[in-house]
Formats: structure tokens, C-alpha cells, sequence
């Protein structure tokens, strides 16, 4: 009978893999018994008890013991510790939690919150500028030990020009909310064809900042909870900023000063930047589209001089072809320079 079902799928467009997964039979099996001529279901399970397999009274006096107040809130790792101090043995971690699976008791034992399953955020592919943003807030020192400056900076992840910045004295969603909202009038982005991404702080996630994007059209993504790595272009874009030798090794005297060090470096940034990760252009060059002649042109460079000395090449001349596609938390993550 499930061969006939197999076939009746086969016949209807099913792959045998598919349908010998679905009924739980490795493709092989189903070949073998086509091959013998069967019919029928010929799974059968092992002929004998295992000589180890536990009593059904071993298994319920461990449900009694790990429901027993003193073990109600602990995982078998506790219990068994727990009662190998008390010259006991019922048997491994893993069957105790299989018995505990079984009767549907396997819950979070203990009165803090249970772990919560974070899925990565969704990949984000930009062919062209205007379509993902990419915005973070860091600290910058004041004069004033334990309290800081913070700089909103938002970048366009596919072109990597800085679309937007301020320095403000608080972090707060109303801040992000002007910031994203002027960025994306001087942008003039059509609505609806733009994905901001960003962190999971509370300006991230304030009423007033998710109120604005959707009035704009904008769509959201969101890093994990405490996973820098979602966000990366954010973060290499700090770095870089940090990093650099006229960066203060000290602190900022007031936000004034703060505001003419960062505009300064956005300007050198997006104007004279050659940035790694687009073909070592500069961002205002790709995003206004100047990137696609001046790397054709370097590969003009390239080829005479290949071609004056070829004795000098070995492989072929450097990959000076733009970058059709940027992606923002790839499900494959690539070796791909941020910054």
C-alpha cells in the first residue's frame, strides 16, 4: 500500500527523495522494496527489549523525584549531581531528559525567563544607492568623567556615503526620528523602496522613530538583541572613524566641538575616502554612479601596462570591475571587507 501512495505522488510531479522523506524512508528503501516487489510498510523495529532500557517503574519513580519540591525547579544536570551525592543512580542526563520529553515535562525548570530562540535578521541585497540603510548611535568622551556625547550616524550600506549625522546630548527616539526623517528628504527617496537597518536600543525601537519610518514608507530590520555583528557596517563605520589619527586622543570639550571634528571627518569620508569594500572609490563616486568610468579607466591603466611588460604578470590584472550587489546580513556569510 505505500508504494502504490509513493507511485500515485510520483505520477502527480513528486520526487521519490521528497516523498520518501516525507514518510520518514531513506530514498534507498524505497528502491530495495520496489526491487522485491513489496507493497507493504516492511519497517518493523528491533525483535527484542533492550536489555538496558529502564522499568516503568524506574521511570516513574524519577518523574516523582524531579517533580518533588526540592527538585522541581532543576534540570537532570543538577539532579544528578544532586543525587549521585546521595549514593544514587538512575541513569544518564540525556535518558532523563528523554523521559522528562516524553512526558512533556521538558519546560524551563527554573524562575528566570527562559532563553529565547534569536533568528537572524533577514539578508538585504542593494544593487543600487537608496535601497538599505544602515544607522547606529556611539559614544563620544566629554569633558565630564562618566558622561558622553552621542553621534546618530546613518550610511547607505550599498554606496557607503553617509546619508546623515548629528551629535546630540541624549539618546532618544525622537533624535533618530529627525535625523532619518531629514536624511531621507535630502536623499529624496521614493517611498517604499527603502530598508533601514538597525540596532534593538530603545531609540531604535521608540514609538516616535517607527511612527516616522512608517509615514515615510520606510521598511525596518532589526539586529539580534546584543549582536554587534548584525549591524556591521555601522560598526566597521566607527571604527574607521575612531581609528583615525585626527580623532581626539582625549575628549570633546562641548557637542560644538564634537559636531566640526565630525563634520570634517564625514566630509573626508564621503569625498576623499577610498573605501576597501566598493573597489577603492570613493562613496560620493558610487553613489552618484562616477565609480563605473573611473574603475573602467583603471582597467585601461592596467592593461597597457600588462601589455608593455607582460614577462611582469603572472595571473590576470587586478579586478577592477564595480560591485553589482551589497549584502547586508548574508545567510552565507562572505569574506567581504567592511570599511
Amino acid at each position: 500500500m505505500i508504494l502504490k501512495h509513493l507511485g500515485e505522488a510520483m505520477a502527480a510531479g513528486a520526487r521519490q527523495s521528497a516523498a520518501s522523506r516525507i514518510l520518514d524512508l531513506d530514498p534507498r528503501t524505497m528502491q530495495r522494496w520496489l526491487a522485491i516487489g513489496g507493497g507493504e510498510d516492511c519497517r518493523h523495529g528491533p525483535n527484542t527489549v533492550p536489555k538496558n532500557k529502564l522499568s516503568a517503574g524506574e521511570r516513574n519513580g524519577f518523574l516523582q523525584t524531579a517533580n518533588s519540591p526540592e527538585f522541581r525547579d532543576l534540570s537532570p544536570k543538577q539532579i544528578v549531581p544532586a543525587l549521585a551525592n546521595r549514593s544514587l543512580y538512575v541513569a544518564s542526563e540525556s535518558t532523563l531528559y528523554r523521559i522528562l520529553r516524553e512526558a512533556d515535562q521538558l519546560n524551563h525548570r527554573e524562575r528566570s525567563r527562559p532563553a529565547a530562540n534569536r533568528h537572524k535578521p533577514d539578508e538585504l541585497v542593494a544593487t543600487g544607492p537608496s535601497q538599505t540603510w544602515s544607522w547606529d548611535i556611539t559614544y563620544l568622551k566629554s569633558s565630564v568623567r562618566g558622561m558622553f556625547f552621542y553621534l546618530y550616524m546613518a550610511m547607505d550600506v550599498w554606496s557607503r556615503k553617509i546619508v546623515g549625522w548629528d551629535v546630540y546630548a541624549e539618546e532618544s527616539s525622537e533624535n533618530a526620528s529627525r535625523l532619518l526623517a531629514v536624511a531621507h528628504r535630502k536623499e529624496g527617496v521614493t517611498p517604499g523602496s527603502l530598508v533601514v537597518h538597525m540596532d534593538n536600543g530603545s531609540p531604535m525601537k521608540g514609538a516616535t522613530l517607527l511612527a516616522t519610518l512608517q509615514r515615510l514608507g520606510v521598511a525596518t530590520s532589526f539586529s539580534r538583541p546584543s549582536v554587534s555583528n548584525d549591524n556591521p557596517y555601522s560598526e566597521s563605520l566607527f571604527r574607521t572613524m575612531k581609528y583615525r589619527p585626527t580623532f581626539p586622543s582625549g575628549v570633546f570639550e562641548s557637542i560644538e566641538q564634537a559636531k566640526v571634528w565630525v563634520a570634517q571627518f564625514v566630509h573626508w569620508y564621503n569625498a576623499a575616502h577610498f573605501h576597501s569594500g566598493i573597489r577603492f572609490v570613493t562613496p560620493n563616486d558610487r553613489h552618484c554612479g562616477r565609480d563605473v568610468e573611473i574603475l573602467k579607466r583603471r582597467k585601461v591603466v592596467y592593461e597597457a601596462a600588462r601589455a608593455r611588460h607582460p614577462e611582469r604578470w603572472s595571473k590576470n590584472i587586478r579586478n577592477w570591475n564595480p560591485i553589482r550587489e551589497v549584502v547586508l546580513n548574508p545567510t552565507q556569510t562572505p569574506i567581504r571587507q567592511l570599511a
